[in-house]
């Protein structure tokens, strides 16, 4: 991991509060979390089922607004009790790639178009979306089957044509929610040196939800979350 002291954090969480429903039925989902992700780190969520990981990384993601706090995406000001752009849509399509446990990929079109498409939606023309798509496919190590169906696709080569698409408008944080839970152990290794790969020569960070073990040594730092407070454990 490049050292994180001299740059601004790409992810910054600063008390941020989700809770749902008021009265006896409230749900503190998280409560006074703070972090930071600096370019270049991969970084793991842990926690319980329940204990406010996909919540976190769906505020981090401008998907769900939080109930009080302050977030910081790639040094703009996204949300300070309010959320600071009008248009969250195209917020994310600038800033954050998703990554899920299963790929999620539209069965209908093949490996470059699936890519491309998330290109198309940000208005490049289609010939640029299709090129930008089969150099991400390359860069991943997964160009060789630019034209395959995801049926044809085994689960590591889906999952890396996941991560083109996610890479596909250049976003500089990757939020990734149990990326490898549905590999073994050989090709989730192989996602998890990818995104190593993206992190250190795209100085991106990434953040990612697991209970993957076979994973844990492929992280910087490892964030635990019980019942919505985070503990920061360096590894």
């Amino acid at each position: 991991m490049s050292n994180p002291d001299n740059k601004v954090p790409l992810v910054h969480v600063r008390n941020v509060s989700k809770h749902f429903g008021e009265g006896d039925t409230r749900v503190d989902a998280l409560r006074d979390v703070s972090l930071k992700v600096h370019p270049g780190e991969v970084v793991a969520l842990l926690g319980p089922s329940g204990s406010g990981k996909t919540t976190l990384l769906n505020v981090i993601g401008c998907i769900l607004e939080p109930s009080s706090g302050w977030v910081s995406l790639d040094g703009e000001i996204v949300y300070d009790g309010r959320w600071l752009r009008s248009d969250l849509r195209k917020l994310r399509l600038e800033k954050v790639g998703f990554i899920f446990q299963f790929h999620n990929l539209l069965p209908f079109l093949n490996s470059t178009d699936n890519v491309a498409v998330v290109l198309s939606l940000a208005g490049f023309d289609k010939d640029d979306s299709k090129r930008r798509a089969i150099e991400l496919l390359d860069y991943l190590e997964v160009g060789h089957r630019k034209d395959a169906m995801p049926a044809n696709l085994s689960g590591g080569e889906a999952q890396r044509v996941a991560i083109a698409r996610a890479l596909a408008n250049q976003p500089r944080i990757i939020l990734a929610d149990e990326p490898t839970a549905a590999l073994d152990s050989e090709r989730a290794g192989i996602v998890m040196d990818l995104l190593r790969k993206v992190a250190v020569e795209q100085e991106a960070a990434i953040l990612a939800v697991t209970h993957d073990e076979k994973i844990f040594d492929r992280f910087d730092r490892i964030f635990h979350l019980r019942d919505g407070r985070l503990d920061d454990q360096d590894i």
